[in-house]
């Protein structure tokens, strides 16, 4: 029998009461894009037709204040054109394709997927207001959790929502609960408030993820989610470390490891 799960935010669907109780969540990191599509509406579909409930995503802002799906601050990677996306305006951008595909509006993705949860990356300030304003809009509290490597970018999001939301904390709280969580527990205030901690398994030669860190976050109540893990046998063994959720490129693989597991799918009917 699975333990349970920690965190308490309505977020997290695998904590004591939630549909997807004591199992780990799996995240599929831009949808799943194996032609190179991501975060697009056809690399979403692709991972919730997988089965994923739980979909990460990155979001900026355009010039004249549209919130939209797109990880890089330039447009050179995927889309061949130049410039930074902040510098065109949303008519602009619904010209361009990623591998093919429109670039969506963050507003559209959320509608999309009614049955879904978002795992936010806010990659600039106007993002973090622009993303408050769709979650107060769309009653999406209990669906999003924010995130960003500035942990500025989060508070200033938090602080313009009538309710809170679930957060991971920025680069300085990841490296903070790092340092602390290989020798005791993490403090129940501070760290505590957030609902996960997501970090990569290890930052260049220096691990992250040990069983004393899962240990430690979890007596302070804080989930640990490991990103970006595409291979098995790593899934695999950071499942058997007792990590609560795990972010991948490879949705395919990803969703055959949890069901090898007895964890899928995690959008069934009724979840």
């Amino acid at each position: 029998m699975n333990a349970p799960r920690v965190g308490s935010a309505p977020y997290l669907l695998n904590t004591p009461g939630g549909v997807l109780q004591g199992q780990p969540l799996a995240f599929s990191h831009r949808g799943f894009a194996p032609e190179g599509e991501e975060n697009t509406l056809k690399a979403f579909h692709a991972a919730y037709d997988l089965g994923f409930r739980y979909l990460e995503t990155d979001v900026h802002t355009s010039r004249d204040g549209v919130l939209v799906v797109f990880h890089d601050e330039t447009l050179q990677r995927l889309t061949g054109a130049t410039g930074n996306i902040a510098d065109r305006s949303a008519a602009e951008i619904r010209e361009l394709r990623v591998a093919g595909e429109p670039i969506p509006t963050f507003e559209e993705l959320l509608l999309e997927f009614p049955l879904a949860h978002f795992n936010v990356d806010v990659k600039d300030e106007p993002s973090a207001q622009q993303l408050a304003s769709i979650i107060e809009r769309h009653g999406a509290h209990d669906r999003v959790l924010v995130a960003s490597f500035l942990g500025r970018r989060r508070i200033s999001a938090q602080r313009l929502l009538s309710r809170p939301v679930a957060t991971s904390p920025g680069v300085l709280g990841v490296a903070a609960a790092t340092m602390l969580g290989k020798l005791v527990r993490l403090p129940r205030r501070g760290l505590g408030a957030f609902a996960a901690l997501q970090v990569p398994e290890s930052h260049g030669r220096f691990p992250v993820v040990t069983k004393s860190f899962v240990r430690h976050a979890h007596e302070a109540g804080i989930q640990v989610h490991v990103w970006v893990v595409n291979d098995a046998p790593d899934m695999h063994r950071l499942l058997d470390l007792g990590v609560d959720g795990v972010m991948s490129d490879r949705a395919d693989i990803l969703a055959a490891v949890m069901r090898e597991r007895g964890h899928w799918p995690q959008n069934s009917p009724g979840v």
